[in-house]
């Protein structure tokens, strides 16, 4: 099993498509700073008359992750739109709730993050203990082992609270390297017998706010970069879209053997493979 095409650059494709579908993390910067050429080519889409969408699994709202592209060195207006899964979940509850005030949520995020529930009728609450909801939103994976996690979760499983998982990243890029994600965390809610909704990549609701939101566009000349298969191939794929992925992000140190095991596990080949997102 192999993508259909070896790309030489992100050029290749700009005859072919006129809407590009990108992930963030690990396609155009790695937490820290800019992949070598994402940059320029984010500008290049632009001048070449192209739409794109960045599409995050980031359980923040859209406006603080675009503010961060611009402070990692992105040139601000050269992508059209940001549809992060934290804006998709803060919408649908806010439709959810509605007048259903008072709910107490164990909201876990990072860095003091509360862009997650600000402006929703929801009581903010440190324990599991007295949670009626665990909104997911990140992981400090790179602080806390999955214990600490277990610990603060547990009583809220056993007590029956729902939980929203507005980032299904298993696997995160941080300035220490990979850690588990707030997937990961959501897994182990799951392990803990408490009931988990899934908000992001690959699951359809995603897409469907991202084909919305672009006033949907013929499919077949919408290609979606990613370097996660579990994630961005196979959520691109399972809406009918073209798929590409990229060797940087959580793929940087698989073989082929390993990539090839990740196509089988998901059920998804990328149509195109791509060594990093340059021009």
């Amino acid at each position: 099993m192999m993508p259909t095409h070896q790309l030489a650059g992100i050029r290749d494709l700009a005859d072919r498509f006129d809407v590009f579908i990108l992930d963030q993390f690990g396609v155009l910067h790695d937490g820290a700073a800019p992949y070598p050429g994402a940059v320029e080519t984010l500008v290049r889409l632009k001048q070449a008359g192209k739409r794109t969408l960045l599409l995050s699994n980031s359980g923040k709202r859209s406006a603080p992750n675009e503010a961060r592209l611009v402070k990692l060195g992105f040139v601000p207006g050269s992508w059209d739109d940001f549809l992060s899964s934290g804006e998709v979940a803060w919408q649908s509850l806010r439709k959810q709730l509605g007048n259903e005030a008072g709910l107490r949520c164990l909201l876990i995020a990072r860095d003091g993050d509360r862009s997650a529930v600000e402006g929703l009728p929801l009581t903010l609450v440190e324990t599991g203990e007295e949670a009626d909801i665990v909104l997911l939103s990140a992981s400090e994976g790179d602080r806390f082992d999955l214990d600490h996690y277990r610990q603060l979760l547990q009583p809220a499983a056993a007590r029956g609270a729902r939980c929203l998982c507005t980032n299904p990243d298993k696997i995160m890029l941080t300035s220490v390297g990979p850690r588990f994600g707030a997937g990961r965390i959501a897994e182990l809610y799951a392990e803990l017998g408490g009931e988990v909704t899934w908000i992001g990549k690959p699951f359809p609701e995603i897409y469907a706010a991202a084909l919305d939101m672009l006033g949907t566009p013929e499919r077949k000349r919408v290609v979606c970069v990613g370097d996660s298969i579990e994630h961005d191939i196979s959520g691109g794929q399972g809406a009918g879209l073209r798929t590409v992925l990229v060797m940087t992000g959580v793929l940087e140190a698989s073989s082929a053997a390993e990539r090839e095991k990740l196509f089988a596990e998901h059920g998804a080949i990328p149509d195109f493979l791509v060594r990093t997102f340059a021009w």
